[in-house]
């Protein structure tokens, strides 16, 4: 049985289980290894390894090959030029072959599908000009219905390929998200025969091999149709000498990814540019791809774990000892580490490694130890708080603990709510008990006990305690936005607080016979600029606050009593929460040290807005001396707001006395 650790003697030296570091770190990099295992089976995680060979194979614009493809593109300015409603007859294609074999191409391919034939005319001029140098598209489509899947193939017209046309299956794969990204695994494909025609051997297509794309749209050698049907006209000579020509939709304003476009594809260039990429491009890529032996083999399973696992071992040799803000340096070094490495494999040796993995597995390991120490180093925090919050504010506590700096004398203007709470006639009840001081004690301890939670429930800092009274402030040590609310919030909950003592007082009072004493608060507040830090000396001080506005706070609590209210405002605490709460003023006072009086105001909830404009009324007629003892506004303010009733009759008997003298 372990025994637990005394003072200054560490949990590893008794033996504890998985306090080790080192078998901590064994046990993150093994709970590593299998969360990105099942990571990895998500939909989402293949979908982020492809979007990091996206971004990584085009970190540079690889040009096409020199010797590659040249597009013949059917455009915008071809449309405006023939000026024929697309599809354009099969006899204009016949003619562009006899002009692209005229100017010396090698091999043409037309990536446009003659499947349905057209009329007899155009259909034997297309006949006519095709031969063993030109590649027609084909088409595959899956067709599901719910009783089979089907493939269905479109292929030329069998009196082209009768006429020595050969046919290559242009249709593509597109990923998960959209994006062409994998070289068709058709042994007809498109490129492929055009490859066979161009008289270059192919060997077995690569299995699930991914593109090296060259630029965004419009990055291969591209002429308009048009242009190509007159090149001596049009074009330099030799445009077309002994090169592969493509023929096929490729617009010259790029379409954008969400508008779509004929023929028209996403890649990895998208990603930048929101283009879209022509479908004849696309073959041409393929084409390179297949020629110069350049796509790219994505890593198996194996490989894999093993770039994760060795990921996870160098994030728990860099965070053998300790960690700290050099752990999230050493990470973000890591992360770009993995990025060049998959970057280095990707460009020069043509495989894609990708680096989300090594990322999470580093990631995962760095930061759950330094989450481990963390998490030590705040159980120690938490002690020395628990120990020295019996004596001041927790929240102080903890600002002196995250920066023992502020451990000296010294103060700052901030605007604080300052509450300030007393029962009133407590010297009158501790006289009853003086006899009985336990008792006295433990009335006093029940009393403060409820009211300083609150306070501190609702954010607030306890000043000192002064007998029977609180001082509490809001504000600081921790930024409030919401002070003057809170504060109220707190004094409001006060009273119900002293409600409920009263209660458990007159059942014992019953129970035991004792007299009965209820207790009755006074609460002021007052929001204002202060000073406030630690002051005192420098062998003991206490954090607290000083200025006019606290002497108002404390002003405002004794005269709450004269005004038959608990709860008595400041103007700026009143106008703080007006929109929260019924305000109203209830009179001007003039605090030792001012000359200009000051509005003091009350909480209302059983007042109706136009009792409040009666209440209004009645202020004035107060602030103006044209108020007196026997209006009837006192008895109807008497029955509208029961909650001032008390106050209502202070006036009327203050105007009667006046009357009387």
């Amino acid at each position: 049985m372990n025994k637990a650790p005394t003072p200054g003697q560490s949990r590893e030296s008794l033996g504890w289980p998985f306090s080790s570091r080192s078998l901590r770190l064994l046990v993150l990099i093994l709970v590593t290894l299998i969360g990105i295992s099942l990571l990895s089976r998500l939909p989402a995680w293949p979908l982020l390894e492809l979007k990091s060979f996206d971004y990584l194979s085009t970190v540079d614009d690889l040009p096409p090959p020199e010797d590659g493809p040249v597009i013949v593109a059917i455009d915008e300015p071809s449309l405006a030029a023939i000026n024929a409603q697309w599809p354009w007859p099969r006899s204009l294609h016949a003619e562009l072959i006899r002009q692209l074999r005229a100017a010396g191409a090698k091999v043409i391919g037309l990536d446009i599908i003659m499947a349905e034939p057209s009329s007899v005319e155009n259909d034997a001029a297309i006949t006519a000009a095709v031969g063993p140098d030109v590649i027609l598209a084909g088409d595959e489509t899956l067709i599901q219905t719910p009783q089979a899947d089907q493939l269905v193939r479109a292929t030329p017209l069998p009196q082209l390929t009768a006429a020595g046309a050969r046919t290559g299956i242009a249709s593509i794969e597109l990923g998960g998200d959209g994006v062409f990204r994998t070289i068709p695994p058709y042994e007809d494909g498109f490129a492929v025969t055009l490859l066979r025609a161009a008289g270059n051997a192919v060997d077995t297509i690569p299995s699930n091999s991914m593109i090296q794309t060259f630029g965004p749209a419009r990055s291969y050698p591209t002429v308009s149709y048009y242009q190509a049907l007159d090149p001596k006209n049009f074009l330099p000579e030799g445009t077309f000498k002994d090169r592969i020509v493509l023929v096929g939709l490729s617009l010259q304003n790029a379409p954008e990814i969400d508008k779509g476009g004929a023929d028209a594809f996403a890649t990895p260039y998208t990603m930048h540019t929101g283009k879209l990429t022509a479908g004849v491009e696309i073959q041409a890529t393929i084409y390179d791809n297949l020629r110069q032996r350049m796509s790219i083999t994505r890593t198996g399973s194996v490989p894999f774990v093993g770039f994760v696992l060795l990921a996870a071992a160098l994030a728990a040799a860099t965070v053998w000892k300790s960690t700290g803000w050099l752990t999230l340096l050493a990470t973000v070094v890591a992360i770009c580490a993995f990025a060049l490495l998959s970057y280095a494999g990707l460009r020069f040796d043509h495989f894609f490694v990708s680096p989300l993995g090594p990322t999470v597995a580093f990631a995962s390991v760095a930061f759950g130890q330094a989450a481990f120490d963390f998490a030590e180093e705040r159980r120690n925090k938490q002690r020395i708080t628990r120990a020295f919050s019996q004596y001041i504010s927790p929240d102080l506590v903890k600002k002196l603990s995250d920066d023992p700096s502020q451990l000296k004398l010294g103060g700052e203007r901030r605007t604080l709510s300052i509450l300030f709470s007393d029962v009133r006639g407590f010297t009158t009840i501790a006289e009853t008990m003086k006899d009985d001081p336990e008792r006295l004690t433990g009335l006093i301890n029940r009393l403060l006990t409820p009211l300083s939670d609150i306070v501190m429930d609702h954010g607030g800092t306890i000043d000192k305690y002064m007998g029977d009274c609180i001082m509490a402030f809001w504000n600081a040590p921790l930024d409030d936005p919401k002070h003057a609310l809170h504060a109220v919030q707190a004094s409001l909950a006060m009273q119900t607080a002293i409600g409920k003592l009263n209660k458990e007082l007159e059942e014992e009072a019953k129970a035991s016979g004792a007299p009965l004493h209820v207790l009755k608060m006074g609460v002021g507040i007052n929001t204002g600029e202060c000073v406030v830090g630690n002051m005192g000396s420098n062998r003991r001080f206490d954090y607290s606050c000083l200025g006019d506005s606290v002497n108002l706070a404390s002003r405002l609590e004794g005269a709450s009593k004269n005004y038959g209210v608990a709860i008595l405002l400041g103007e700026e605490t009143a106008r703080l929460v007006s929109g929260r709460y019924t305000v109203v003023e209830l009179d001007r006072i003039v605090v030792k040290g001012r000359t200009v009086p000051s509005p003091v105001y009350t909480i209302v909830e059983d007042a109706r807005p136009e009792d409040l404009d009666v209440h209004t009324d009645f202020i004035l007629g107060k602030y103006n001396k044209t108020l007196g003892a026997l209006d009837n506004i006192f008895d109807r303010l008497e029955t509208a707001i029961p909650s001032l009733r008390l106050y209502y009759s202070i006036v009327r008997a203050e105007l009667s006395r006046s009357t009387d003298e």
